[in-house]
């Protein structure tokens, strides 16, 4: 039986947004493991926008969604699409994007808030007591679902 995951993307670039290698590696693998994969991302507003060549903020705008179609290569959907009851998994990359994005933690630290529509989202894949994949920085949120 073909296993469908939701992975949630939280724009492009290790430093405001998902972290491309980790992105990728975990799309790549889901694949080789014939997994039926449907990237999501919330349609905000990024914190702000890095230059990953000199690490310095950029006075620019980004929509998390949009930078999030790069990785997903246009196969993106706005986090408030999915639905817990469609999935048998959830995987969320890590990249500062989880710290500045998905949440507030970058900012807020331990007092952090998670964003709506993954609050939401998560929650109900705990609830129904399926799998949630957090990789790299992203389990800091754990505590917060």
């Amino acid at each position: 039986m073909q296993k469908k995951v939701a992975v949630i993307l939280s724009g492009c670039g290790v430093y405001d947004g998902a972290e491309i290698h980790e992105s990728v590696l975990t799309l790549l693998r889901l694949d080789q493991r014939g997994a039926q994969v449907q990237c999501f991302a919330p349609d905000i507003a990024q914190h702000h926008v890095i230059n990953h060549l000199t690490g310095e903020e950029m006075p620019e705008s980004r929509n998390v969604l949009i930078e999030s179609a790069r990785i997903a290569r246009g196969e993106v959907k706005d986090i408030r699409e999915a639905n817990a009851d469609d999935f048998d998994a959830l995987i969320i990359p890590g990249g500062f994007g989880s710290a500045k994005n998905l949440s507030d933690l970058a900012l807020q630290g331990h007092a952090c808030q998670v964003q709506a529509g993954l609050l939401e989202l998560a929650e109900a894949f705990a609830e129904a007591g399926k799998p949630v994949g957090l990789i790299c920085i992203t389990p800091a949120l754990a505590a917060k679902i």
